[in-house]
């Protein structure tokens, strides 16, 4: 009994000792988190911006959009099991690796209303803009009238909403880094740059396993993750980052160990920052193509077939909604306004 009195006692002068030290540092954190100017902090939540407000049929009027399988019945629906493989099963999925722009035969329905989340890209107003959710005017997300409607990217439950982040937590090419440097305080600091790297370790969860916390430790591929390497010039203001708009290329989660990009022109950040965390919007004209063909390497049609997302329609609404980055030659624009709602956890950056 004496023993464990002891023993005790020398466990609770032990955890007031360490407590006083780790006490010595300032509550907010900030002397932890930011050393030298520099914080680091890991991606471990993203979602592309669609905005859900109370009432669906303010989004979508017409409903939801049919899935493959759902529109595979429309389009054979005579004893289609007796029709040739070549013209049915596999002509579908011609239609999804070479897809055109000609007149859509099957309905699809657009996200429709006045709010979407996302940012004024071109510092201007115009007939096709929303305003947010806090009520900024121009607000530029065409790539929600695109996906608005689909039950994939909605969430709670759809499939590419609950999907995208379990394989982007769980498998490391998919570790985004941002690192700021030239901070002066996480509330205000005129001139930071803010730089993108591929990490290489796991995520630090809590003892669920479920939930992310700061503090843990990444490492930068500055080899193989050399493409991943960009740089934003930025300010904060009132605890807000905000970066100049430059083009972007990071990891898209995908299934079956596949490894896909997602390039964004012109993107930039809007996040809010704590020591432990930084939550908010990146921002851009997201490539038409290249979203195109990493949606359908990352997950095929069968997978797609779950979250009703039928990639030759949704293929003709991208190029038809694209408002930016035209081609030089054909003035046809390649590239749509979109926003990524993100999340990243503090974590202590090894060069």
């Amino acid at each position: 009994m004496r023993q464990s009195l002891r023993v005790g006692r020398g466990l609770i002068a032990l955890s007031l000792a360490v407590g006083s030290a780790v006490g010595a540092a300032p509550a907010d954190g900030v002397a932890t988190a930011v050393k030298d100017g520099t914080i680091g902090y890991v991606l471990t939540n993203e979602h592309w911006g669609v905005y859900q407000g109370a009432d669906l049929k303010t989004q979508c009027p017409e409903g939801l959009n049919d899935g493959p399988r759902e529109q595979f019945k429309v389009l054979y629906p005579d004893n289609w099991e007796k029709r040739p493989l070549l013209g049915t099963q596999l002509a579908r999925e011609s239609a999804v690796w070479f897809p055109t722009t000609w007149k859509e035969t099957l309905p699809f329905h657009e996200g429709s209303g006045k709010i979407a989340i996302g940012m004024n890209l071109d510092d201007k107003e115009g007939p096709n803009d929303f305003i947010s959710p806090d009520g900024e005017q121009g607000i530029d997300n065409q790539l929600y009238r695109a996906i608005g409607c689909i039950d994939s990217y909605r969430g709670p439950d759809g499939d590419l909403y609950f999907g995208v982040n379990r394989y982007l937590q769980d498998r490391n090419f998919n570790r985004t880094i941002i690192e700021l440097t030239g901070v002066e305080t996480l509330a205000n600091s005129s001139d930071v740059i803010v730089t993108i790297y591929r990490g290489l370790d796991p995520l630090l969860t809590d003892a669920t396993g479920n939930d992310f916390i700061p503090g843990g430790t990444q490492r930068l591929d500055l080899r193989w993750g050399k493409q991943f390497i960009q740089h934003f010039h930025g300010k904060i203001v009132a605890g807000i980052l905000t970066t100049n708009a430059a083009d972007m290329i990071i990891p898209a989660p995908a299934a079956f160990e596949a490894t896909t990009i997602q390039t964004i022109h012109g993107a930039r950040f809007r996040l809010k920052l704590t020591p432990d965390k930084a939550e908010g919007l990146m921002a851009g004209y997201a490539d038409v193509e290249g979203f195109y063909y990493q949606l359908n390497k990352a997950w095929s049609t069968h997978l797609l077939s779950y979250g009703h997302i039928s990639s030759p329609s949704l293929y003709k609404a991208l190029r038809r909604l694209a408002d930016g980055y035209p081609d030089p030659t054909t003035g046809v624009n390649t590239a749509i306004s979109s926003a990524l709602e993100v999340k990243f956890v503090q974590a202590y950056i090894q060069h």
